[in-house]
């Protein structure tokens, strides 16, 4: 675990839609990758080089110069075996850990709980985005969701209705909307407890907008807004340990090289924005960012795009994380491919196992269900 004076902060930035490895950290010298990919294929003047084989794809210069300072860490070759090249069903894995069986809890749920048994801060991990990512599912566990910072938790207001009584029609309103499907006792209770854990979050939440000052302009992309907001949170100082978010579609089946590129160029920048944004403060020590895809995409290109496919790459930022590559970039040839995709060599598991322990300073085997090889970004 890092020595830091303060409580060690996690950022996971999910790359949803499975994010084509091959043109991300590019095999640039490959003729295996030239020929499999006619169309798709990044001309080697393009590539940012990091040694005499891979290369940064063309629109991740920011993040060039991140790794380039020892701040990066790329892991190659992640995923997990018999990968069912389904989205819904890859992010289900990677959300419980669990690639056997349809999981229900969630692996950064199970964090939060460890972090804080007696669930005391409903912002010990705050979600960025529409929805709960079942990563953050937990029953018992409570979790702040959140879609806009500034409107998040807003009473309506109406005059000659007190705050109070307006919470206690919306807890109502709440439980009734689902009291038809799940009917009442137990489950009653916690739905009742989620919402009032929801409304005590919006509560401690309307001080971070208000708290924050910054030089830094971020550009006007969901990417970049979430990632303000969590800068906004994180130096409010609210006890937060975990952020999620993402971005996406990452899904290029057609139309790939201008979509990828728009989208390492927003992801890119928002990146580094947020990183200007801790430097400026000088509160970057305590907090690394991990990035991962729920697989990569097919060796061979499908003529304008790329299909679904195994084996991708996952990266760490920060201050605090010992930069360079990890693991190995999966054989090209043809002969190696499995179902023509790249095979994994290495288990998500292990990649989470790294941060719970060597950054969070848990114990990582109850929340990822074994024991998986660690690395050394940490």
């Amino acid at each position: 675990m890092a020595t830091t004076k303060k409580d060690p902060v996690l950022v996971i930035l999910q790359l949803t839609g499975a994010n084509d490895y091959l043109n991300t950290i590019v095999p640039y010298t490959s003729g295996h990758y030239r020929d499999a990919r006619p169309r798709m294929n990044i001309p080697e003047d393009q590539v940012l080089p990091i040694d005499s084989e891979v290369g940064f794809n063309p629109n991740m210069a920011p993040l060039k110069k991140i790794y380039d300072e020892g701040k990066m860490a790329i892991i190659h070759g992640i995923g997990f075996e018999d990968s069912p090249r389904s989205h819904f069903r890859a992010m289900d894995i990677w959300h419980t850990c669990e690639p056997d069986i349809v999981g229900t809890e969630g692996w950064v749920g199970k964090v939060a709980r460890d972090l804080d048994p007696a669930g005391e801060n409903p912002l010990k991990v705050v979600n960025f985005g529409q929805g709960l990512p079942r990563a953050l599912a937990l029953r018992g566990v409570p979790v702040t969701s959140v879609s806009n910072l500034e409107s998040y938790g807003v009473m309506s207001g109406v005059p000659g209705v007190s705050a109070e009584s307006e919470r206690n029609q919306l807890l109502e309103r709440f439980a009734r909307m689902y009291a038809p499907a799940v009917g009442t006792g137990a489950v009653m209770d916690y739905l009742g407890q989620t919402g009032r854990d929801a409304l005590k979050g919006a509560d401690i939440l309307k001080v971070a907008p208000e708290k924050y000052t910054s030089t830094v302009e971020y550009a006007e992309t969901p990417i970049a807004k979430y990632l303000r907001d969590v800068a906004r949170v994180y130096l409010a100082d609210l006890g937060t340990q975990v952020f999620y978010t993402s971005h996406g579609p990452f899904d290029t089946h057609f139309n790939q090289m201008p979509m990828h590129s728009r989208l390492w160029t927003e992801t890119s920048s928002a990146i580094t924005d947020f990183f200007d944004d801790l430097k400026e403060h000088d509160v970057g020590d305590n907090l690394i960012m991990m990035l991962f895809t729920e697989f990569g995409r097919r060796v061979k290109d499908n003529g304008t795009g790329t299909d679904h496919g195994a084996a991708g790459a996952a990266f760490v930022i920060g201050n605090q994380v010992k930069g360079g590559m990890y693991s190995t970039y999966p054989s090209i040839a043809p002969e190696d491919l499995q179902q023509g995709d790249l095979a994994p060599n290495y288990d998500f598991r292990g990649f989470y196992s790294t941060a719970i322990d060597k950054w969070l300073g848990l114990d990582p085997v109850p929340i990822v269900g074994g024991k998986f090889e660690q690395l050394g970004f940490i």
